[in-house]
């Protein structure tokens, strides 16, 4: 791709690089008549709140994923939320979870009265530090919640290493990487349990829903008995002989959700799952060639690098979900990502942002906020030790907005437009002179 040393930046009022209309490159979900047809069978038959179709959707998700046992949830939150309940999260206990990261990742644990102990990033993969992680762990630490962010996956083996060490639960969260793959083994697959959200933007989308999935048939039961009342064995409307809790504990309980909350997948979101998954395998790889051909084609470009695991390490970014660049301030004599993102966005693309999620442990909601109304802020609440951290305390996740920035998620694999976006971006960071 040659780009022209001499170019007018668009944003100083030279030539925008992006010309092309991109037609329906960005267009997610893909959805076809298979889709609207399982949907309004659905919808025709009066099922939304049945389980039967979803039951068919976790059987099929927990062979892709390769664990024995699945729950379709009502969203991701609502998946996480039981994870850390099964997992025994409960009052005065912690937490550890990087701190960039969507609010829902760990949310969820301060309503069970825990606090939420946060970790770093690294700086390369956006994903949590384990270098991070095991001086946090207290007595009263009870799960590592790891985030495999922007389809990036964890650095896995310390991470569960150090949990196996401590006695410490291992949730995955794989909202943003269905389908990564980490030294060849599937994001979701290393922790005891998964959780991940199925909303329409994310690369596997069922509409507004989430599932689990584990090999622990303990954590499973106790998801359902927390939030699935019509699995637990008592009579109703829509499953009459529905007992998929074993265990003594919680069947005495069967009937009424033990966490009084209903979990249940909305049936039209199951069936539109399944159809999406039977294609999910094929749209990923063209996503993966599409989004390689781009980082590719920017190799060598200063001050950006691509977001994404080494070449022949066996690990891949799945679905590549809100992907990100790299940004190197120093190589572009220390050029704001802020003005370099002002510059690329000048261009046509409009994606071109800096920063990720804002980091979460300088969130008032950690600090101050008293849910269960003890006059005390619930994160402190049960006895718990303080872990709250204050501005300065976790540097990279800090500087979220000087290191990273957004790129086009391209959905097909198509040379000519990949190749007017990467040279969007080459030509403002070869170029970046002009804008000191």
């Amino acid at each position: 791709m040659t780009v022209d040393a001499k170019a007018k930046l668009a944003v100083l009022g030279g030539a925008p690089a992006l010309g092309s209309d991109p037609g329906d490159m960005f267009d997610w979900p893909i959805v076809t008549e298979e889709d609207e047809a399982a949907v309004l069978e659905v919808l025709r038959r009066g099922e939304m709140s049945g389980t039967g179709i979803t039951k068919e959707f976790e059987k099929e998700f927990s062979a892709w994923i390769g664990l024995e046992h699945a729950l379709g949830y009502c969203n991701g939150t609502a998946s996480l939320h039981a994870a850390m309940w099964a997992c025994g999260v409960g009052a005065g206990d912690e937490v550890i979870c990087p701190s960039m990261t969507y609010w829902a990742s760990c949310a969820s644990a301060l309503s069970l009265g825990a606090t939420v102990n946060f970790a770093d990033i690294r700086r390369d993969t956006l994903c949590v530090d384990p270098a991070d992680i095991e001086h946090r762990i207290g007595p009263r630490t009870r799960a590592v919640v790891v985030v495999h962010y922007s389809g990036y996956p964890c650095d896995m083996d310390p991470i569960v290493e150090i949990a196996r060490r401590h006695g410490v639960r291992v949730i995955e969260d794989v909202s943003h990487a269905q389908g990564s793959l980490y030294g060849g083994r599937m994001a979701g697959t290393m922790g005891d349990i998964a959780c991940m959200s199925l909303m329409s933007g994310k690369s596997l989308a069922a509409g507004e829903a989430g599932i689990m999935a584990t090999g622990d048939r303990a954590l499973y039961e106790r998801c359902i008995a927390y939030g699935h009342y019509s699995r637990t064995g008592v009579a109703s409307n829509f499953n009459p002989v529905d007992a998929q809790v074993t265990e003594t504990g919680l069947r005495k309980y069967a009937g009424i959700a033990m966490g009084g909350a209903k979990h249940r997948m909305n049936q039209t979101c199951a069936a539109m799952g399944r159809v999406q998954l039977r294609h999910y395998p094929e749209r990923i790889a063209e996503i993966q060639r599409a989004m390689n051909r781009f980082w590719d084609l920017l190799e060598g470009a200063p001050g950006i690098r691509a977001h994404r695991p080494p070449h022949g390490s066996g690990s891949t970014m799945g679905g590549w979900y809100n992907p990100r660049g790299l940004y190197v301030a120093e190589e572009l004599g220390g050029l704001s990502c802020e003005r370099f993102c002002e510059a690329v966005r000048a261009e046509g693309v409009h994606c071109c942002r800096p920063g990720a999620n804002n980091p979460l442990h300088l969130h008032e909601l950690f600090h101050a906020a008293d849910l269960f109304g003890t006059g005390r802020p619930t994160a402190v609440s049960f006895g718990a030790r303080d872990v709250r951290q204050c501005p300065g305390t976790l540097p990279v996740s800090e500087s979220i907005s000087e290191i990273a920035f957004g790129v086009p998620w391209f959905k097909h694999d198509r040379p000519g437009l990949i190749e007017e976006y990467a040279g969007a971006y080459r030509k403002v960071a070869e170029n970046a002179e002009q804008l000191r």
